[in-house]
């Protein structure tokens, strides 16, 4: 089934039992996947279905904080690698000024529980919402099951966006596709 992409939250439909995941997915590298296999499970658990927001533009563009930063995948082959790992949904974000400075408690429950109806967040070890950089471990909603995915290693290196990245940066291409786990896509 190919994945719906939604832009925005003003024309959702109404989804079956969520579980939602929350983040950049630059690379939709090794880390991700272990994710979106998890939000995966999740959502069959549950019967419903999988969402994945993310957002345009990178958030570091919107808060200047863009220096040096090399996008990994643009919006169309990030669509593209979800879609190949299972993801039922993909709602993209535009991350703009006003967006950056709903708190955490905020834009979970206004937009995760408000208008995704979301019953399962599910989110990596580090993951933190909103300006005020909520912790996953301090969310106490009722109805909302929070589930942490660990840090992904392989071969003692914690995957990350930013360390392929400076992977791609000092030439080692193999190695940062080693945690990629696909082709470096670079435009």
């Amino acid at each position: 089934m190919a994945i719906r992409i939604f832009h925005g939250f003003d024309a959702l439909p109404e989804f079956r039992h969520a579980a939602v995941t929350v983040g950049s997915y630059d690379g939709v590298h090794r880390g991700h996947l272990t994710l979106i296999k998890k939000l995966n499970e999740e959502a069959k658990k549950l019967g419903g279905e999988s969402i994945v927001l993310t957002f345009d533009p990178h958030p570091r563009i919107t808060l200047h904080r863009a220096e040096g930063l090399v996008i990994l995948t643009d919006l169309e082959q990030k669509a593209a690698l979800l879609e190949a790992s299972g993801v039922d949904n993909l709602i993209v974000i535009p991350f703009d000024e006003r967006f950056s400075v709903l708190s955490g408690e905020e834009f979970v429950s206004q937009y995760l529980i408000g208008k995704l109806g979301a019953e399962c967040l599910v989110a990596g070890y580090n993951h933190r919402f909103g300006h005020d950089r909520l912790d996953c471990r301090d969310l106490h909603i009722e109805g909302l099951k929070v589930v942490r995915v660990e840090a992904c290693e392989i071969d003692g290196v914690r995957v990350s966006s930013t360390v392929i990245r400076n992977l791609v940066a000092e030439g080692r291409v193999k190695e940062a596709e080693e945690l990629l786990g696909h082709p470096l896509m670079l435009k």
